[in-house]
């Protein structure tokens, strides 16, 4: 596997994109963009080897942005990354939690703490994402106002943690996916390997469940599946699917087939290595 030397991640730095590319890649440049569609293009146009992106979280669910991206970036998946979220809760240097008024964050970190801020009694304010939160604070200097960020974030801006482990719930847990222009040679016998793929089923009764039945019938495990609108409209869904196995597995290889039948489109968007934390 070509090392990573670079990495893309949307936001400012001190986002906890950054913070996962960081522990996963410690020598890494990082490579901050205002948006994911930049995040792609930075890997894309070869300025990073990787992207860094986050696809669900385990308290507030799928990112729906990078899922809706993903399958027309043109990347593919390589490995994954789970990072166990510790949002802190940080003001200007001096400040108490009396003097807060406003609380800023990504609308995830607002979900994500959502219980905690209510009981402070706490206006919530939604921002672009928590690192840019926690510079924008920086910026205003004012005590009324707060930011949920990453331990990262407050070390960059100079801020001062009132309260690690703000979120509402321990077990918070953001999966991320590293890709990159290609796929890397992968042992296709393992069984640790997870397959993504997207695709569309035709219009005729029961598709989804004919396009599925042959992963039952070969034993093959989906660990994933989820659907959204294609952006050809509302008339037109659009499937994302994980499950364990090399497409090259021969039991892969007949419920890809037996799918085939019955979809329009399918497209694979990575094979890649479980991570570690899957056992957990």
């Amino acid at each position: 596997m070509k090392k990573i030397n670079s990495f893309s991640f949307q936001g400012v730095n001190g986002a906890y994109s950054e913070l996962a590319g960081k522990n996963l890649y410690p020598d890494a440049e990082s490579y901050p963009c205002s948006t994911f569609e930049d995040m792609f293009e930075q890997v894309r146009n070869g300025n990073a080897d990787a992207a860094m992106v986050p696809i669900e979280n385990s308290l507030a669910g799928r990112v729906a942005d990078t899922q809706r991206l993903i399958p027309e970036s043109n990347l593919k998946i390589t490995s994954e990354y789970f990072l166990e979220v510790n949002h802190n809760l940080m003001c200007i240097k001096g400040s108490k939690i009396s003097d807060i008024k406003r609380i800023h964050s990504h609308e995830q970190g607002i979900a994500q703490c959502r219980n905690k801020i209510i009981k402070l009694k706490k206006e919530m304010v939604v921002e672009a994402d928590t690192a840019g939160s926690a510079k924008l604070i920086s910026e205003i200097n004012n005590k009324e106002d707060a930011a949920i960020a990453s331990e990262l974030a407050a070390n960059i801006y100079n801020l001062e943690i009132l309260e690690s482990n703000f979120q509402d719930l321990s077990n918070n847990v953001t999966r991320f996916l590293v890709m990159r222009n290609h796929l890397e040679d992968i042992d296709s016998s393992s069984d640790k390997i997870i397959t993504t793929l997207v695709f569309n089923v035709r219009s005729i009764p029961a598709a989804l469940y004919k396009c599925l039945g042959g992963f039952a019938s070969n034993g093959v495990n989906i660990t994933k599946l989820e659907s959204y609108v294609h952006p050809q409209g509302f008339d037109v869904a659009q499937f994302y699917i994980d499950f364990e196995g090399h497409p090259d597995n021969p039991s892969v290889k007949l419920a890809l087939e037996e799918m085939k039948f019955f979809c329009k489109h399918l497209k694979i968007l990575g094979v890649y290595e479980k991570s570690s934390f899957r056992k957990k």
